[in-house]
């Protein structure tokens, strides 16, 4: 059997994008979401990361369901990916929301990760947690988001130091990807769509395959002296200074 890999929030944008690359290149896809959808993949696992959290009963379910797919030789790469994001100023945001931004967006993926971590370390295998450029330079309402995905990278560099040669650990951060999601937000906005493009050095947004490739290129062997790292898919902007002149 091939290699295989996890891909959580397979049914997103960037989900979809990461399922189609690495099936096209050979690996064995094992795809999960909290609801069925179109992801190209070799096995979907229905699975709420929310609720992994919280009820340890679901957690080791799903886990079983992911250890009974995978081949002998364990599990190659996890990708990190389901994300939720919930806008709101410091004032606004309740306490519940800040538990379910956390929860799924730093919790699931730890909980994953030391889950599967003899699956992993059979395969000589690595972890990729898709972050966002958030984690580093955020705008007013992202409290709760940015929050998360600063911990996130926080979490990757703690754990590739923890695991050491055992498991390589790795996040990406994005920003603005065309997305069904983020283009279908931009509808009707083209001037705002045009701004938003020209804020990126490069003058556009990314697109998912871009970022697919960049896993695609952490988890192989290629990027084997490679942990600990969080590399930019940001077209430039996060080291553009946005002054008003």
């Amino acid at each position: 059997m091939s290699k295989a890999v996890l891909i959580t929030g397979a049914n997103g944008g960037i989900g979809q994008a990461l399922c189609q690359t690495f099936k096209e290149t050979g690996y064995f896809v094992v795809a999960s979401d909290k609801v069925s959808g179109s992801c190209v993949c070799d096995v979907f696992i229905q699975a709420d990361v929310e609720v992994l959290c919280t009820d340890s009963q679901y957690r080791e379910d799903i886990l079983s369901k992911v250890r009974y797919y995978l081949p002998d030789e364990g599990l190659f790469g996890l990708i990190n990916n389901a994300a939720i994001q919930i806008l709101g100023k410091t004032e606004e945001i309740q306490v519940e929301q800040w538990h379910r931004t956390l929860d799924t967006n730093l919790v699931a993926p730890f909980l994953l990760i030391q889950g599967l971590l003899p699956e992993l370390k059979k395969a000589g295998g690595s972890v990729v947690n898709i972050a966002s450029v958030h984690a580093t330079n955020t705008k007013p309402g992202f409290v709760c988001y940015a929050t998360s995905k600063s911990a996130l990278v926080g979490l990757t560099k703690a754990m590739a130091v923890d695991l050491g040669a055992v498991v390589r650990v790795n996040t990406i951060c994005p920003a603005a990807t065309a997305t069904p999601m983020l283009l279908a937000g931009f509808e009707g906005k083209e001037a705002e769509f045009h701004q938003l493009s020209k804020m990126h050095p490069l003058e556009r947004i990314g697109q998912p395959e871009e970022v697919a490739q960049v896993a695609l290129f952490l988890v192989s062997p290629q990027a084997s002296f490679i942990t600990g790292a969080s590399l930019s898919v940001d077209g430039g902007i996060g080291v553009r200074l946005h002054d008003p002149v």
